[in-house]
């Protein structure tokens, strides 16, 4: 084995670690305030999975945290330029890719 074919080998996942594919998912609530992320999974019924792609909420979407109520209250957040309040209950099923 060559070190041109080591090289061949090493590069994707040098670049998977680097763009970091290579993730656990977090809730939407472990986002900070004003950080984007994309929705990677979301955990729960088909009821939740139809009610929130209704709301332009499904795997592959940017979605952003605008702001988090005290205590157990609402998450206030933008998908597709649309603001929507949603609670903590539903948006810690959400799972989210952090984006840059």
């Amino acid at each position: 084995m060559g070190r041109g074919s080591l090289v061949r080998e090493a590069f994707p996942v040098i670049i998977r670690l680097i763009m970091n594919f290579d993730f656990e998912p977090l809730p939407l609530p472990s986002l900070p305030p004003g950080r984007t992320g994309q929705v990677v999974r979301i955990q729960g019924g088909r009821g939740l999975i139809l009610r929130l792609a209704r709301l332009g909420i499904r795997p592959g979407a940017r979605i952003r945290l605008i702001s988090a109520s005290p205590f157990s209250g609402p998450l206030l957040v933008e998908v597709d330029g649309v603001r929507v309040a949603l609670g903590r209950g539903v948006t810690r099923r959400i799972l989210v890719r952090p984006l840059p």
